[in-house]
């Protein structure tokens, strides 16, 4: 027979054993529902473009991500397009990255040599990717990249986010992606893809193709195996 001593404890073994599942199952079903309601609040940021019209103050602040080799060329290209609505401009390039540096500043000069106070500034964060930089290591940097965005983001408070394919701009665009789920301000997105890319998207427009506000190509064959992108012709 079974003593009340045994019985007591597989009795008390049994209550352990469903409390525990019973804190397992709340967690499971806190966490299902965090999930939900981020997900819903992920839908609600990338929808809302369309009702956002930035430049209610009259002037649109632009964050314009620069990259090495052709990304900086071809975004200054395209910011020698816009009107003067669009300022300030501040640009975003990786600490390594000198030369684009040094084109900002010819470019911005360029557009007004009278003005004794410009209005654009430069700020760097630590390089996402580099080239031939293994997947597992890239990973780690782009966190570290991200955790430099994010108060940068956070303190510039842009309307719009401009970038064309650098690895750095994928950390920038997640941080404003952030900022609106956080519900502290919608910002747009746009991404033009680069020229060169005629048949399939670089890695970064892989990513933010299902992100950006507005998302651009520059060859019609493009469009077919993304139906969201827009073709404008070539504009840059």
């Amino acid at each position: 027979m079974t003593s009340p001593t045994r019985k007591c404890r597989a009795f008390q073994g049994g209550l352990v054993v469903t409390g525990r599942m019973e804190l397992l199952l709340a967690a499971g079903a806190g966490l299902l529902i965090t999930v939900l309601v981020l997900g819903v609040r992920v839908a609600l940021v990338l929808r809302a473009s369309g009702g956002n019209k930035p430049g209610k103050k009259g002037h649109v602040s632009l964050l314009v991500v620069a990259g090495s080799g052709g990304h900086t060329t071809e975004i200054l290209r395209l910011l020698s397009c816009l009107s003067q609505s669009y300022y300030p401009t501040h640009y975003v390039l990786a600490e390594t990255d000198k030369m684009s540096e040094e084109k900002i500043h010819a470019f911005e000069t360029s557009k007004d040599k009278t003005s004794t106070n410009p209005m654009y500034t430069i700020h760097r964060i630590p390089r996402s990717r580099e080239v031939r930089q293994s997947w597992s290591s890239s990973f780690l940097t782009t966190i570290q990249s991200l955790f430099y965005s994010l108060p940068l983001t956070f303190r510039l408070k842009p309307d719009v986010i401009l970038c064309n394919g650098p690895g750095t701009c994928i950390p920038v665009c997640f941080s404003a992606l952030l900022f609106g789920i956080l519900g502290l301000k919608k910002i747009i997105i746009i991404y033009v893809e680069s020229l060169c890319r005629v048949e399939s998207l670089s890695l970064s427009g892989k990513i933010l193709y299902y992100f950006a506000d507005h998302f651009i190509v520059q060859w019609p064959l493009l469009t077919e195996k993304y139906p969201n992108a827009k073709y404008l012709g070539r504009i840059v």
